[in-house]
This record gives structure tokens, sequence and C-alpha cells, in this order.
């Protein structure tokens, strides 16, 4: 069989999406989910857009609200931190997307090979010619 771009792309590209997903997912270490994590948090908090307004009344009221709601937030993380720490809540289960949608792409990637190769084979295998019958006479 020929061995193609084509074909050399799709197992580099499988392979590759592999890795990447055994990093993603913390099959081998919880240290690298952890990190992979903390880069995507950090390269969401460095890609932020910001814009100003002019004060006004009802602009300061909502920033108050926020601010208390904010404020609140961080306090209920806090107590679900103690209470996970002295083992009052269960911790949460947390299903990280990134996994799932990278074994996706792996297993369309494996699809997709086998399928190359299964066409190549039968496109490789000469087709059977068929005689026609003589009638007896």
């Amino acid at each position: 069989m020929q061995d193609t771009l084509y074909h050399s792309l799709l197992r580099v590209s499988a392979l590759a999406l592999s890795l990447v997903l055994v990093f993603v997912s913390g099959i081998a270490s919880s240290t690298t989910a952890t990190l992979s994590r903390d880069a995507t948090v950090y390269v969401a908090s460095v890609m932020s857009a910001s814009a100003s307004i002019e004060p006004t009344e009802l602009n300061q009221i909502t920033a108050a609200l926020t601010s208390k709601q904010t404020e609140l937030d961080a306090r209920e993380r806090a107590l679900k931190e103690r209470e996970i720490a002295v083992g009052l809540a269960p911790g949460e289960q947390s299903t990280d997307v990134a996994t799932f949608i990278l074994s996706a792409l792996v297993f369309v990637l494996l699809v997709l090979i086998v399928l190359n190769y299964i066409l190549d084979f039968m496109r490789s295998v000469p087709p059977k010619r068929v005689e026609p019958m003589m009638s007896a006479r």
C-alpha cells in the first residue's frame, strides 16, 4: 500500500491528540490536569477586554451590588472549602469538557484511519472478472 501525505497526517494528528488527551485528562499525573486547567484560566484572564463609561447614579449602584455579590460568592466558596475539609460535604465532581472533546476527536481520527485503510485495501484488490456462461447446445 502507498503511504501518502494524507495517511501520515492522519497518524500524526491522532498521535498528537492522544498525547494532549493524556496530558489534559490527568491520566499520567494529576499535576498535568491541574497545570492544563490553570493555563486555560490564565489565558482566559489575559484575554479580557475593558471599557469605561461615565459614572452615573445607576452605574454606581450596580457596581456596589456587583461587588457585594462577588464578596458573597467568595464567602460561599470559602464555606464550601471548609465543609469539604471537615468532611460535611462531598467534593465537587467536575467533568472536564476538554477531555470529552479530545476523546471525540481522537475517536473520529481513528475511524478515519481505519476507513482509509479499508478503502485502500479494497482499491488494491483487483476486481474479479465474471466470464459469461456458454449456453449448452
